[in-house]
């Protein structure tokens, strides 16, 4: 029989953020190979066309990427506060990316935001059913 270890709820955080953050990556970098957006990068006629545009969508896509390390380093009230808010926040903004996708161009994009919407909904429960501490009488 193999040991199955009792993984920290910390590391469980950590690796479910990494997933989706790999996601967000792959999504965003399969979306340049569908019809006119190489184009559209060159012409400048694309959603990133300005400098606030490229600040806001590298703030927002930092949050997963530094919930790695915060999922691990941050002191337990604070991280599952941290790691429910933004697990809902990303689930929401996951479910309204993939409803918003029509274009059959963008099933993968609908996949992958499905998929993120699911880890990032097990965030939120994982960090709202956070393990208490034992009491010691």
């Amino acid at each position: 029989m193999l040991e199955n270890q009792k993984v920290n709820i910390k590391i469980k955080l950590a690796s479910l953020w990494a997933s989706a953050t790999f996601c967000y990556l792959y999504g965003d970098y399969f979306e340049l190979y569908t019809p006119d957006k190489v184009n559209s990068l060159i012409s400048g006629d694309n959603i990133m066309d300005n400098p606030t545009t490229l600040l806001i969508a590298s703030i927002i896509l930092a949050i997963p990427s530094l919930m790695v390390a915060a999922s691990i380093f941050l002191k337990p009230k604070i991280n599952r506060i941290l790691n429910i808010l933004f697990g809902i926040l990303f689930t929401i903004m996951m479910v309204v990316i993939g409803i918003s996708s029509t274009n059959e161009w963008y099933l993968f994009y609908v996949f992958l935001a499905f998929l993120e919407s699911i880890i990032t909904a097990l965030i939120v429960w994982y960090a709202w059913k956070w393990p208490k501490e034992k009491s010691e009488l």
